[in-house]
């Protein structure tokens, strides 16, 4: 069944091009292997992205469980990181601040060995 979606859709490239609707629709499909989202306090957040980062930097091999439900990945030592900060919402109302972290690598990255080359810092 085609996608028919209620507004029109964009994506913005790693140079802020701007894709059509139809250049989405055939992107490759995401198989989402593990989801969680709840409440916690910045510091529960913060005890477990130290988590996170303890086992990026000791052998890149990360598990995630929550309930019945549980994945492993294993990191390879170069990976695409994206930080973006966005709100949603209405222009003129209370709207929802977000802080997306992400990292990404193509499945035969450790054959390929990827590096990156730019710089990221927090201040």
């Amino acid at each position: 069944m085609p996608l028919t979606p209620s507004v029109p859709l964009r994506q913005v490239g790693d140079e802020g091009e701007v894709y059509p609707p139809a250049v989405l629709l055939q992107s490759m499909p995401e198989e989402v292997r593990f989801a969680v989202e709840r409440h916690q306090s910045r510091g529960e957040v913060a005890e477990y992205l130290r988590a996170v980062a303890d086992r990026l930097d000791e052998s890149g091999d990360v598990s995630f469980e929550s309930g019945g439900d549980a994945v492993s990945v294993e990191v390879p030592p170069q990976v695409e990181f994206e930080v973006k900060v966005e709100r949603e919402g209405p222009a003129d109302g209370v709207g929802e601040i977000g802080l997306e972290l992400e990292l990404e690598w193509p499945e035969d990255a450790a054959e390929r060995g990827d590096a990156g080359d730019d710089t990221l810092s927090i201040s």
